[in-house]
Order: structure tokens, then sequence, then C-alpha cells
């Protein structure tokens, strides 16, 4: 960026420290998936570059697919309620699934689609969530691969936005603005 946004705060993450951590996660799913091909179910949009960085990071052959929920709308704040936008297009039946997540807080949303995906008979499901909000979780999440532990802090950029804003960020920044209209 060219000039300052007075709208973020620190870097929370930073790019190459992200990068670095996302070849880790790669590694340790390239050795637990030695056999098996991967399906990668990305939550958009906030996991898209993190999926994107994640997928060439594993060295093993994967597949993709999509899934659209909400929980924000375009507040920095969780409603507490899970609306499906965009469902998956394949079959999980017998696949084994990592569900690919930008960012856990309460870990309610996450709940909801462990629930929902492990209905479609999947033979394994595990999570890769790239933060997680440091004590805001109100159940135990069992993520299997978790890239960082951050502070209770609204947060965006790699993907993470605030009224589709600041998504194309390369790290990840507090966000320390006003909640948009």
């Amino acid at each position: 960026m060219d000039r300052p946004d007075p709208n973020l705060g620190k870097i929370v993450v930073a790019e190459d420290v992200l990068q670095e951590r996302i070849r880790e996660l790669g590694k340790e799913i390239t050795a637990d998936y030695s056999e098996r091909a991967p399906l990668l179910v990305g939550v958009l949009k906030g996991a898209f570059m993190f999926m994107s960085d994640l997928s060439r990071a594993i060295e093993r052959p994967v597949e993709f697919d999509f899934m659209a929920v909400s929980s924000y709308g375009s507040a920095t704040r969780t409603s507490g309620v899970v609306r499906i936008l965009k469902d998956l297009d394949l079959d999980l039946t017998e696949r084994d699934v990592i569900v690919v997540e930008d960012i856990v807080d309460s870990g309610l949303t996450l709940a909801y689609l462990r629930r929902n995906l492990a209905a479609r008979n999947p033979r394994s499901l595990e999570v890769c969530a790239l933060l997680v909000k440091d004590g805001l979780q109100t159940t135990d999440l069992d993520l299997r691969y978790v890239g960082f532990t951050i502070p209770p802090e609204f947060v965006v950029g790699y993907g993470l936005d605030v009224a589709e804003r600041y998504r194309n960020l390369p790290a990840v920044y507090e966000y320390t603005g006003s909640s948009p209209q």
C-alpha cells in the first residue's frame, strides 16, 4: 500500500511468517495423507488465499470444493446464526475431507459446519484453520491443523475482510476502524 490506512493497526502475522507456516502445514498434510488424495473444502470467501497457498504446499494430489457460509454479514461481530450461502458440488461419501478455514472465533460456525459435513458420510473429516482467536471458543474444536493462535481482536488481510475490503493484503493486520454500516 502506498500510504498508511488509518483503519489498520499492528501486523498480527507478517507475510513471511505466514508463508513459512503454510509450508509447514503442507508438509504435515502431505505426511498424514501419504496414501490418499484429500478433498480440500474451502470456506469462502475468507479461506480462498490460504487454501490456494496451502494446496501448493501439499505434495500429494488434492481435489477442491467450496462452501460459503455466513455468520457475520458486514459486521465485525458474529451474529451466531449460520447460513449456507453456497453448498458443495461434490459428494463426500467415503472421501478424506479437510475443511480449510481462515479463522475460528467462537467455533460455533465451525461446529455447525462439521455436523453438516459429517452427516454426508466422509471417510475422515479434519479441519485446517489458519487462525484461531485465543480464548473465545465455547466448545472443543478438535482442530487437526492450526496455523496460528492470535489475540481475540478483529483482523483483516490475507483473505479476511471487513465489508469486503482488505482481503488482498499479504499479511494479517489488526483492524482498528469502526464497524461499517
